[in-house]
């Protein structure tokens, strides 16, 4: 207990002396200020008012009336810099479904899972022999129309066959060329191609499966490019457009950060959701990433223009923060409020008046009204 009782005596001594030093020591005003002690003294009369304390102050090295000499900045005008975060899906630039336009036996397969193919390029084949045979015979089928349809026609430029019997000769002629065209185009199917360039997906048959129709074997996407859908809110949506740059980072790699640019806003917000659809298109040069894998996307949105100040120029009373001023060569206290901290300035909402320099050096010995000398003016922050 005799530790605890000596703790609180030590304190009440502590709090007794500051008490007294900004009551007795009007150079120990600052102090009290950054506290927040004098505020409660002015109001039980203790200690004077800032004005009135100030007036009892030497200005600058103990010398009554001399000025101050400061570091001081022009606050500059800079963008407030707003960030929309949200997170979408990725999808290949180009992808298609490879299925078969016809049931057969897969005979042949040209390409391995994970492939990259170009558009055009054999992928498997199908026991075509039916086909095939379908075609031979309309071929003999179209040579034998041919024949006929000459023979005839030789014989009306003779006089020896009928007109009905030459008009009868072109229409077999022109139904056995179809219906050759149409057992070529049937024995095609048997084939399948790459519709698109790109990677092969798993490949979903083996050789001797029976295919059925319109059954999925393979997916080809193409991921050299990756569209990512993603919903911003209906507040941001004016000020969005094509071409805007984001940044995208994978929620299984947060470290890797990616650029990309908005392909496409949706025509509508979701009234439900109050959200609008935005289509972002990155590069994925690498093919380090795959459709369907969760992006983070941020997008820097430019907002209003505020005064922006060093940040060693803001300083804290009981009323919050402020900063000094150089007005007219005298010092002033203007009230500040911050609105944006960035690497090297704070965006602040500052009653300024044109020709007003912020202290940036020299704000320990500076009281409302006292005469400032700019020892230096520094650059303006820039974020």
């Amino acid at each position: 207990m005799s530790v605890i009782k000596q703790l609180l005596l030590a304190l009440a001594l502590l709090f007794v002396g500051l008490v007294g030093a900004a009551v007795l020591i009007p150079a120990a005003r600052p102090f009290a200020d950054r506290i927040g002690l004098s505020a409660p003294l002015e109001r039980l009369g203790l200690i004077s008012p800032v004005a009135e304390a100030d007036a009892a102050l030497p200005q600058s090295g103990g010398k009554a009336g001399a000025a101050i000499a400061v570091v001081a900045t022009e606050p500059a005008p800079e963008q407030m810099n707003d960030e929309v975060v949200s997170v979408g899906s990725a999808r290949a630039i180009r992808s298609v479904s490879v299925s078969s336009e016809v049931t057969g036996r897969l005979r042949t397969l040209h390409i391995a899972s994970g492939d990259f193919v170009q558009s055009g390029a054999p992928l498997a084949e199908l026991d075509d022999e039916a086909a095939r045979i379908a075609l031979d015979r309309a071929n003999v089928v179209l040579a034998d129309a041919q024949a006929t349809a000459a023979r005839l026609a030789t014989l009306k430029a003779t006089g020896a066959s009928a007109g009905t019997a030459v008009q009868e000769a072109d229409l077999a002629l022109k139904t056995a060329e179809l219906e050759q065209r149409d057992a070529s185009f049937t024995l095609s199917q048997f084939h399948l191609t790459a519709p698109v360039s790109g990677w092969v997906g798993i490949w979903a048959a083996d050789i001797g499966d029976q295919v059925s129709q319109n059954t999925e074997l393979t997916r080809i996407e193409d991921r050299s490019t990756l569209i990512v859908d993603f919903r911003v809110p209906e507040r941001v949506v004016q000020f969005l457009k094509v071409g805007d740059q984001v940044s995208a980072s994978p929620l299984a790699d947060p470290t890797a950060t990616l650029t990309g640019t908005i392909k496409a806003l949706d025509n509508r917000v979701d009234e439900a959701s109050r959200t609008l659809r935005i289509q972002a298109e990155i590069e994925n040069k690498a093919d380090a990433y795959r459709p369907g894998m969760a992006f983070r996307i941020s997008v820097a949105i430019a907002g209003e223009s505020h005064p922006a100040v060093d940040p060693l120029a803001i300083q804290w009373g009981s009323d919050g923060p402020y900063v000094w001023l150089v007005r007219d060569g005298k010092a002033a206290r203007e009230p500040i409020r911050i609105l944006q901290r960035n690497a090297t300035s704070v965006i602040v909402d500052l009653a300024a008046r044109p020709g007003d320099l912020v202290v940036s050096e020299g704000v320990q010995a500076l009281r409302p009204g006292a005469a400032v000398e700019v020892a230096a003016a520094a650059a303006a922050p820039k974020s």
